[in-house]
């Protein structure tokens, strides 16, 4: 009696164990079938397909042109921005040191420059004077001087010749003949003095004269060219100094909302690193991009009606519309680890965007249902 006693409570123990793998088992493929997702339990005529919520513009990483130094950045995560807005502002004292040394650079040769230019009209105006002459004022001045000497010379002659005569017949010593000598000398060298102003003032222009003045003339104007050469390389050191000064202050290149801010002061920054100071999207409109299974392909148009729904937001459906269709397959963008879901299928990438004043967590993963007009949430 007690072995039977002993096989009872053993054969109780066995379908006690059996009941608790089965209810454990059970239990366990209940659960599986209720987290089966919504794909499984859909309506036959919806197009269902995992994807996740982006914004409009998808996400920029906002960077800086030029490497250096943050000396700030002026706005954080959460932050809405306008197009042009400053984002940061680097360190720039070296580019305002450039900028102005170049521009005292083109002061310095526009004032050669001019200089150059004083030079070359002083040039013409003298090739002017040898070309022409003197001026008709100044001829008849020379003229007037030239002839007053004449007389002189003619009464200095006159004197020398009769003091001759005197001299011949002992009425004048030889002292008062050789003073009258020097008295004509005198007086025909000053005239020859005077007559050879009056034939330069009056003479014509030589070649040697003008090949001088034109040689003058080109190389002023040599100068002048090389100034204006200078003078053009050196703006455009300028406007280099200055385009890299506004390089150093970064703006948002759309309005949106900062996402992310990826850098603080102080930090380095260059244009060859693919992460930026700040991230931001444009979150006025959302999109939903869809991993589309390949055998749906064709039942998918742009502007067919659509929703999604997430497991946070429990059964809301948040209306959409489908606004672009891939034209080409591919391979998936994400994977939603469901024991259902096909590893190696291609997909065809679809953009669903939502209505407006929807609000959903960007990069949330969602069950797209497209073409459910019935089942859309005005």
């Amino acid at each position: 009696m007690k072995r039977t006693l002993i096989f009872s409570i053993i054969a109780l123990l066995l379908t006690a164990v059996s009941l608790v793998y089965f209810l454990r088992n059970g239990s366990s493929k209940a659960e599986q079938n209720l987290k089966t997702p919504k794909i499984e339990s859909a309506k036959t005529n919806l197009i269902v397909a995992p994807g996740i919520v982006e914004a409009v513009s998808e996400e920029i990483e906002v960077g800086a042109e030029i490497a250096g130094k943050l000396r700030s950045v002026m706005v954080e995560e959460g932050n809405e921005v306008v197009k042009g807005q400053t984002i940061a502002v680097l360190e720039n004292s070296d580019y305002e040191a450039q900028i102005r040394t170049a521009r005292a650079n083109v002061e310095t040769l526009r004032s050669g420059r001019e200089t150059a230019r004083a030079r070359v009209e002083q040039a013409v105006a003298d090739r002017k004077r040898i070309e022409n002459g003197a001026r008709t004022e100044e001829r008849r001045e020379a003229r007037a001087d030239y002839e007053r000497t004449l007389p002189n010379v003619e009464n200095a002659k006159r004197e020398l010749e009769r003091r001759r005569k005197l001299h011949a017949t002992g009425d004048v010593s030889r002292e008062e003949l050789e003073r009258a000598a020097n008295a004509f000398e005198n007086a025909r060298k000053q005239s020859e003095t005077i007559k050879e102003k009056f034939n330069v003032v009056n003479a014509n222009a030589r070649a040697d004269d003008l090949a001088r003045a034109d040689a003058a003339i080109r190389l002023s104007e040599t100068q002048i060219r090389e100034f204006d050469a200078s003078i053009s390389e050196a703006e455009t050191r300028v406007r280099t100094a200055e385009a890299n000064l506004a390089k150093t202050v970064v703006r948002a290149p759309i309005s949106g909302v900062v996402l992310r801010r990826r850098l603080k002061d102080g930090e380095s920054v260059s244009p060859e690193n693919p992460t930026g100071i700040v991230t931001i999207a444009d979150v006025s409109a959302l999109r939903v991009r869809v991993d589309l299974d390949e055998t749906d392909v064709a039942k998918v148009r742009e502007n067919q009606t659509a929703y999604v729904t997430a497991d946070a937001f429990g059964e809301q459906k948040f209306a959409a519309r489908v606004v672009k269709i891939s034209r080409i397959l591919g391979r998936k963008n994400f994977r939603t680890e469901r024991p259902t879901e096909k590893v190696d299928t291609k997909i065809l990438e679809v953009l669903l965007e939502l209505n407006p004043n929807q609000t959903l967590p960007l990069g949330l993963r969602v069950d797209a249902f497209i073409g459910a007009a019935s089942e859309e949430k005005q």
